[in-house]
């Protein structure tokens, strides 16, 4: 009922151990708070948070628009209504590393697990889009020394995306990953792969985790789960995935409701009440209130 009872200490010390243990970890991607219970309750390991779809929320594109506050605020009500480690997406680190600092410890407060910070330049843009830029290496590393220095708790997880592949390749990658490692980062995210042999050269290259993205439409072939594994994947994230299909399957019942007036040959699409009762834990709620109002007026 309510909120997770899973301290955010306790949930990153859990994250950490499971992520250590070198199996692969499935995070998809929640588009709000009961997304996020669904997710936990099918099984996964854990919740991703992405930035496209905190954007796409709020109805604007993926480019740096959303603020720090919007981002943590957002990452809070995901957070918290799961027992599962959260990770989320602050893009690159919404300023300079003083910036960033900040952006760790609100990140912290706000019961995340982990999060990433990018390399490119600002405005940035989708990472599976052309005409990406990147800062210089000195850049980069100063974002995730900031970001590690100003780490309070040891757990949470200072992860660097490195979109550097798309503008200078392979080599480039490799050598942008080891120098983010060098300077404190927890994991590699190596965004826009597009080949499994590709995510085999980042893991050679560094001895960290490494999380690969599956988004839709993008650069990266979607590869299995096992294709990953086979190839030393730590984490993958579905980051869009689940906004994709909900909004796809709103947009179909809004022209079903158009030609034919009325939803009923859309019933068996639908969750049904029962079934979101049951992920709300709706009972829960209604036995707290007859336990605090069950007095009677004495007269």
């Amino acid at each position: 009922m309510l909120y997770s009872t899973v301290p955010a200490h306790e949930k990153r010390r859990l994250f950490r151990k499971r992520l250590a243990s070198g199996e692969l970890l499935r995070f998809p991607g929640a588009f709000n708070p009961l997304s996020a219970r669904l997710i936990e309750r099918k099984g996964f390991e854990g919740v991703y948070i992405s930035g496209a779809v905190l954007s796409a929320d709020l109805g604007l594109p993926d480019i740096g628009l959303t603020t720090l506050t919007e981002v943590a605020a957002r990452g809070q009500q995901i957070a918290r209504m799961t027992d599962l480690p959260a990770i989320i997406d602050a893009d690159t680190g919404f300023g300079e590393p003083m910036n960033v600092a900040r952006t760790i410890q609100t990140l912290e407060d706000a019961g995340l697990a982990g999060t990433h910070i990018e390399d490119q330049i600002n405005p940035k843009r989708c990472g599976h889009l052309d005409g990406k830029a990147v800062v210089d290496e000195n850049t980069a590393i100063k974002r995730i020394r900031a970001a590690a220095d100003a780490r309070r708790d040891p757990n949470f997880l200072i992860m660097a995306r490195t979109d550097i592949r798309a503008v200078e390749g392979m080599d480039a990658a490799i050598d942008r990953a080891k120098a983010l490692v060098d300077a404190g980062a927890d994991a590699i995210f190596p965004e826009a792969m597009r080949t499994l042999e590709e995510f085999a050269a980042i893991r050679a290259a560094v001895d960290v985790p490494i999380l690969a993205n599956m988004t839709e439409f993008g650069k990266s072939e979607l590869f299995s789960v096992d294709q990953l594994q086979s190839v030393g994947v730590n984490i993958v994230i579905w980051p869009v995935s689940l906004l994709r299909i909900a909004m796809g399957a709103a947009s179909r019942a809004l022209d079903t409701l158009i030609d034919d007036g009325h939803l009923t040959s859309r019933l068996g699409e639908m969750q049904h009440r029962a079934d979101l009762y049951d992920l709300i834990d709706y009972e829960q709620y209604n036995h707290f209130d007859q336990d605090v109002f069950n007095f009677q007026i004495q007269r």
